[in-house]
């Protein structure tokens, strides 16, 4: 049996760095919405929350980094409604994250402080 906090850490980590890049392009979106010819972007989790037990796809998503995430959506026009229920929608997955992470710290409290 092995201890995984660290890998629930490292994922976790990288869902905050995707949540963080997805408020940046929501919030370009909003700031362009009257910018000719601006495209719309976005980032999809699905294709990264698929892959979060996957080491290789784990690795390879933290090597892209934060910038290789975002897509552009050219298809799409800019509706500020939906962009508005896009953060809202963001800031939920932010404040679950952010729990995910502050448990993880506290089980790891618990182990070194069991182990004293």
């Amino acid at each position: 049996m092995t201890f995984t906090s660290l890998d629930s850490m490292g994922k976790t980590s990288l869902m905050l760095d995707l949540i963080s890049q997805r408020q940046r392009a929501l919030g370009s979106n909003i700031a362009n919405v009257d910018t000719p010819g601006y495209v719309r972007r976005d980032i999809d989790f699905s294709q990264y929350l698929g892959s979060m037990n996957s080491p290789i796809e784990t690795k390879l998503s933290t090597a892209l980094g934060p910038s290789g995430v975002i897509e552009d959506r050219r298809e799409e026009e800019i509706d500020i409604a939906k962009e508005l229920s896009e953060i809202q929608k963001n800031s939920l997955m932010y404040s679950m994250a952010t729990r995910r992470m502050s448990n993880i710290i506290t089980q790891m409290r618990t182990v070194i402080n069991v182990g004293k």
